[in-house]
């Protein structure tokens, strides 16, 4: 009986800090939604892209937006068909996009194949349509190629570890050439640094943003050791 109340507790304790649980504030980010009567326009146009998918998009861009040679983060929806896709869409699995994240950097701090490697280090590539408590196909694992080169970066990278054995089980990471990204709604941007306190951030996004600076020190700016 033990057994089965602990096993019960622990779903629970996941269930309530899943990224579209109840404890994302949905009340709150309409207000704060809103509340945005300022934007801050900035100019990435001498920048390069990379675009990525790894479970709920507030972990992912708080993980690049740490990475040394990465300007600007911004959350959004890729890898779907419907245009103009909404959080209340996408994030109850009524679509067919995945959170995903695009990612503006200085090719010349840091290099795509750093960023495929922050992609596959910084996750479980090897769980399908999942990303540690959330699951559905919004959390699927995608890393999107613009070019011929990039997709053969994330093909070597993805031989490489599968050569290396890395993880246990198949990597099973989309690998899919890059169409549309819409922009998340406001609220969403830089929603970890915003919201320190919920569950969510608490419980999962920041402890898998630290066990990727544990893992990759060598990798970040200096003002996120």
């Amino acid at each position: 009986m033990r057994i089965v109340k602990v096993a019960l507790l622990l779903s629970t304790i996941l269930i309530s800090t899943s990224c579209s649980s109840k404890n994302n504030t949905k009340k709150e980010t309409s207000t704060e939604a809103k509340a945005e009567t300022k934007t801050v326009i900035q100019d990435l146009s001498s920048y390069e892209t990379a675009y990525f998918a790894s479970g709920c998009f507030w972990c992912v861009e708080a993980v690049f937006e740490s990475v040394k040679g990465v300007k600007e983060v911004i959350s959004g929806y890729a890898g779907g068909k419907e245009k103009n896709p909404t959080y209340e869409q996408v994030g109850s699995g009524n679509s067919t996009h995945a959170e995903a994240v695009v990612v503006y950097y200085n090719p010349k701090q840091v290099s795509y194949a750093t960023l495929v490697k922050v992609f596959f280090g910084s996750q479980d590539p090897t769980t399908l349509n999942r990303q540690g408590p959330d699951k559905g196909t919004q959390y699927r694992s995608i890393a999107f190629y613009k070019n011929k080169q990039e997709q053969k970066i994330i093909t070597d990278y993805v031989a490489k570890l599968t050569k290396e054995k890395v993880f246990s089980s198949k990597i099973v990471t989309e690998i899919t050439p890059f169409t549309t990204f819409y922009k998340a709604e406001g609220y969403h941007q830089d929603y970890e640094k915003k919201h320190p306190n919920n569950p969510y951030i608490k419980n999962v996004s920041i402890p898998r943003l630290n066990r990727f600076k544990s893992k990759f020190p060598e990798l970040l700016k200096k003002d996120s050791h």
